[in-house]
């Protein structure tokens, strides 16, 4: 690792909002460790655009981690459930939805923890938004707060004063247009990324479930257009 860096965890799945942190967090020039996970969704096609993304910043070091969801289940994302599709925006904002996966930031923030540890660092980054997004409780300001405060409790580096554990959410307050305009003014090339949670075998976009609204509603009010593709069936 480059000595004159200061390294960062940064949680990447390679969609809309984690590559814009992503870009973000290297614009601020960490030495950055990449976290991508492998859980069982059946939207893995973001996997390819994780490590896509992953190269195209030179992070330090990226890595996949195989994590069991499936098991549990309870996640249209995670088990045979079927995807949501044509909700509307004010029914995908108001409840919370199946494609809410149980635990998953929880069990993500951990993984990242125990590397931030290792490498000496306090600094976590993770693109959540508690704005335009699907409802889901461990986006929300509360949650991210709470689970900072349990790790300053639960890491030895913490309670021992070598570093103070953060978890940067700088695109939590954002509207997701505006995180399509931040990361358009950062020079990201968003054709790397995947939103959509029922993409077809090669990766084309539904452009009907929740994630895809959200992010087709994002590019029409920034006044930009997105370069995914989308199944030619899809309104849009």
């Amino acid at each position: 690792m480059t000595a004159s860096r200061k390294p960062a965890v940064v949680l990447l799945s390679g969609g809309l909002d984690s590559t814009t942190l992503l870009a973000l967090v290297a614009s601020q020039g960490y030495a950055i460790t990449a976290l991508t996970f492998r859980y069982g969704q059946r939207h893995a096609h973001e996997l390819e655009c994780a490590a896509r993304v992953a190269r195209a910043y030179g992070v330090e070091r990226h890595v996949l981690i195989d994590v069991d969801l499936r098991s549990p289940g309870g996640s249209a994302l995670t088990s045979d459930i079927p995807v949501p599709k044509d909700r509307g925006f004010p029914e995908a904002a108001t409840d919370i939805p199946v494609t809410y996966v149980p635990a998953r930031n929880t069990v993500f923030l951990a993984y990242a923890l125990a590397w931030a540890e290792v490498l000496g660092t306090g600094d976590i980054f993770i693109g959540v938004n508690a704005v335009d997004y699907s409802g889901y409780p461990d986006c929300r300001p509360e949650y991210i707060m709470a689970f900072e405060r349990m790790a300053n409790l639960a890491l030895k580096a913490a309670v021992e004063g070598r570093i103070r554990v953060r978890i940067h959410t700088p695109l939590i307050e954002l509207r997701k247009h505006e995180i399509v305009e931040l990361g358009t003014s950062l020079g990201v090339d968003y054709s790397m990324t995947s939103s959509c949670y029922d993409p077809l075998p090669d990766g084309v976009a539904c452009g009907r479930c929740d994630a895809c609204q959200i992010r087709r509603r994002a590019f029409a009010l920034a006044g930009i257009a997105d370069p995914v593709r989308y199944y030619v069936g899809s309104k849009g």
